[in-house]
């Protein structure tokens, strides 16, 4: 089994949208925690709504390329379209942060509310942050 942190983030109708995406992950992984929601000021200059953010700490049989499949399926079911602008509104964001311990997304590093929620969930990988994030 593969112990997994995905990131849920959403700024369209995100209350709606996060609880939408955390039940389908609950019926499609097994879920054993998950990270406080917080409120965040989107990245750009485009102005939009503030997103939601937090993640979930998961096991699953699935390789890292299926997960992946998965979670961008429930990006579609949920109503977010393909391309676009990176830091565009987004119905749903899901991403694989941290894979088997090993943090997999360099957004990890540079966005203080995933390092949070990340800590939150798996408080041994804090030391590999705070090094990281020194030597940036």
């Amino acid at each position: 089994m593969n112990t997994v942190i995905v990131g849920i983030g959403s700024n369209i109708d995100a209350e709606r949208n996060v609880s939408a995406a955390r039940q389908i992950l609950r019926e499609r992984l097994l879920v054993l925690g998950e990270s406080r929601f917080v409120k965040t000021k989107p990245i750009g200059t485009r102005k939009q709504q503030d997103f939601l953010n937090g993640s979930l700490l998961v096991k699953t049989r699935l390789g890292h390329k299926q997960l992946k499949t998965l979670l961008k399926g429930v990006e579609i079911v949920l109503g977010r379209s393909a391309g676009g602008d990176r830091y565009g509104p987004r119905k749903m964001d899901l991403d694989i942060l941290v894979w088997n311990g090993e943090i997999v997304d360099s957004d990890v590093y540079e966005r203080e509310f995933l390092r949070r929620s990340v800590i939150e969930l798996c408080p041994e990988l804090e030391k590999t942050l705070s090094e990281e994030s020194d030597t940036v």
